[in-house]
């Protein structure tokens, strides 16, 4: 997720108690979203489209951290 980002990923999980969350909590619904998907899981349709529907939202507030970040600290 976001690999152009990588570097403002690394510090914001250094620096950031928030974005460390929000990144871990998102990653961990991807892992149970997978493993649901693949049968290992054991999750009905709906349940695993709200699982994807809180990824989602926690991407979009992963990503306007790092925009905020980004614009905070840009290299002018």
């Amino acid at each position: 997720m976001f690999h152009e980002y990588r570097d403002e990923i690394t510090y914001l999980k250094q620096h950031n108690l928030h974005f460390e969350k929000l990144f871990n909590e998102h990653n961990e619904l991807d892992e149970q979203i997978q493993k649901a998907e693949e049968g290992v899981e054991h999750l009905s349709n709906q349940e695993i489209e709200v699982l994807k529907k809180k990824k989602l939202l926690l991407k979009d507030q992963i990503y306007a951290m790092i925009l905020e970040y980004r614009k905070t600290h840009s290299k002018s």
